[in-house]
C-alpha cells in the first residue's frame, strides 16, 4: 500500500508542469496559435489545488484560446473559463506580484466586449509599489520585462521600474 501511495505521489509530482518552463512557454504563447494550443494542453493537468501562479497561467492561456477559436460560443468559453481562474488565483493569492502581474496583461489585452478590465489601475499600482520587495531574481526580470512592453505604464514608470535593478 505505501508504495502504491509513493507510485502515485511521485507520478503527480511528475505530471505538474515546471513553473519556471511555464513563464518562458507562456511568452512564447501570447502571439503563436501552436504554442498556445500546445501550452494549454500542457496545462490541462493543473486545477485549483496546484500552485495559483499555475492556476493563473492556465487561465491565461485559456483565455489566449479564445483568441484562435473558431466559434463565438467558444470563444466566450475560453475567456470566462480563463478569467475565472485567474480571478480565483488573485483571490487565493492577493499579495502575488505575479498573478498580478497576469491578470493585467490578460486585462490591458482583452477586447473591450468582455468586460475584463476592472482591475488594470489596482494591479499597475501593486505592481510599482511591490517591485522592490521582490526576492527572486527570475520573477523579478519577468515582471520587469512585462512592465516595459506594457500599455498599462507611462513611460516614466517604465524608466522607474527599469531603474530599481
Amino acid at each position: 500500500m505505501k508504495l502504491l501511495f509513493s507510485m502515485l505521489f511521485v507520478a503527480l509530482f511528475i505530471i505538474s508542469p515546471d513553473l519556471s518552463k511555464v513563464r518562458v512557454d507562456y511568452r512564447n504563447a501570447v502571439h503563436n496559435k501552436e504554442n498556445t494550443i500546445k501550452l494549454h494542453k500542457e496545462l490541462a493537468v493543473v486545477d485549483k489545488s496546484d500552485s495559483k501562479a499555475l492556476v493563473a497561467y492556465k487561465g491565461a492561456v485559456s483565455t489566449l484560446m479564445s483568441k484562435f477559436a473558431m466559434t463565438t460560443s467558444e470563444r466566450k468559453v475560453f475567456f470566462k473559463e480563463g478569467a475565472t481562474l485567474i480571478e480565483f488565483a488573485v483571490s487565493e493569492n492577493p499579495e502575488s506580484i505575479e498573478i498580478r502581474c497576469i491578470r493585467l496583461g490578460v486585462q490591458e489585452n482583452a477586447p473591450k466586449v468582455v468586460k475584463y478590465r476592472k482591475s488594470k489601475t489596482e494591479d499597475k499600482q501593486f505592481i510599482l509599489d511591490h517591485y522592490n520587495e521582490i526576492s527572486s531574481g527570475k520573477i523579478k526580470e519577468y515582471i520587469k520585462e512585462f512592465v516595459m512592453q506594457s500599455k498599462s505604464f507611462s513611460e516614466e514608470e517604465k524608466k522607474m521600474i527599469a531603474s530599481k535593478d
